[in-house]
């Protein structure tokens, strides 16, 4: 039977946490949303721009945390 819960990544001897590729996937998932955010002209509504990406790549890490990438 296998471990339900995610180990660290290992790329050669290097070991990382899973943690780090929940980083990388939710700051390319709100990079995508701002681009789209922008496209559509939405963003001039939004009086500081910088917190809304941290934002958005918080409640990203949280929704890949909580469906996907289970720690």
């Amino acid at each position: 039977m296998t471990n339900p819960y995610p180990h660290e990544l290992s790329i050669g001897d290097v070991y990382f946490s899973p943690m780090l590729l929940v980083v990388v996937l939710a700051f390319l998932a709100a990079g995508i949303t701002v681009l789209i955010l922008n496209k559509i002209k939405l963003s001039r509504y939004i009086f500081s721009p910088p917190y809304v990406f941290v934002s958005i790549m918080v409640l990203y890490m949280v929704l890949i945390d909580a469906f996907w990438i289970k720690f």
